[in-house]
């Protein structure tokens, strides 16, 4: 699968699984470097579809496996997310490019997973200790 063509199938998916908006739901803009194996779709909410996704970024990046094998790794952003959840596209003689696309796009306009729980603001410096300590 190239690059571009696997970015534009993100892109297509997005549109036709957006909701109905006039003028298409979203402004996007597409960067690649087939020197490195790196693309991104930046997409911004046109109009009124700025209520159910604030816009943000997939980053794509393809490289060949040990194997010789293709991967490609799509790292989705949001805008004013801290969360970067990267989904891994596998080349085999199954692989469903358009149902990969279609995946990614899904993951992306479902917005950021929950933030990851993290140590509770009570707890100390002094509850924590060494892990030699520990099991000492």
């Amino acid at each position: 699968m190239r690059l571009l063509s696997f970015l534009s199938n993100i892109e297509h998916a997005l549109i036709a699984e957006s909701p109905v908006v006039d003028d298409g739901g979203w402004d996007a803009r597409r960067m690649v470097n087939f020197h490195h194996g790196l693309a991104r779709l930046t997409l911004t909410p046109r109009g009124g579809t700025a209520e159910f996704s604030p816009g943000g970024t997939i980053f794509v990046q393809a490289f060949e496996l040990a194997d010789g094998s293709c991967c490609l790794k799509a790292s989705l952003n949001w805008k004013g997310s801290e969360i970067f959840p990267v989904l891994s596209v596998y080349s085999t003689p199954t692989t469903n490019w358009n149902l990969e696309a279609s995946r990614i796009a899904s993951k992306w306009l479902e917005g950021p997973p929950a933030a990851v729980t993290s140590i509770d603001a009570t707890t100390t410096s002094e509850s924590f200790q060494p892990l030699a300590s520990a099991m000492g």
